[in-house]
């Protein structure tokens, strides 16, 4: 029997770190809309994200598992402030994260896209 490809490991991981990224997003767009706030802390996802998310993918864990992991967005506790205001954003380091996140995006949407290019030409038998 063949499974349906958004019942695969791979496809949920690839789903849930697509919204990750557009959560991610987000929070750079926040984080630059509010640069010159004077006591605003830059946000970024959880951290405890990038560690459950390996801790189950190790763990062997189902699709629907991997779907019930919990995106949200939390002030940076890292982040360091330079400035006078207590603001943290620092621009450069935003459009970095932008950068990088923008990669992580295009290359999961490939994956996600090839996938259903793959389960259409199953079904028709053409690309």
């Amino acid at each position: 029997m063949i499974s349906p490809v958004s019942q695969s490991t791979n496809f949920a991981l690839a789903a849930k770190l697509l919204d990750a990224a557009v959560m991610r997003q987000e929070a750079i767009a926040t984080n630059i809309a509010n640069a010159e706030t004077p006591g605003y802390k830059r946000v970024d996802i959880n951290p405890d994200f990038a560690r459950e998310l390996e801790t189950r993918m190790g763990s062997g864990s189902t699709p629907a598992e991997l779907r019930g992991l919990r995106l949200e967005l939390k002030t940076d506790e890292n982040a360091r402030t330079m400035r006078k205001d207590g603001n943290t954003v620092e621009v450069e380091k935003e459009i970095l994260e932008m950068n990088r996140n923008t990669v992580a995006y295009e290359f999961l949407t490939d994956y996600v896209s090839s996938s259903f290019k793959s389960l259409k030409f199953a079904i028709t038998g053409r690309g």
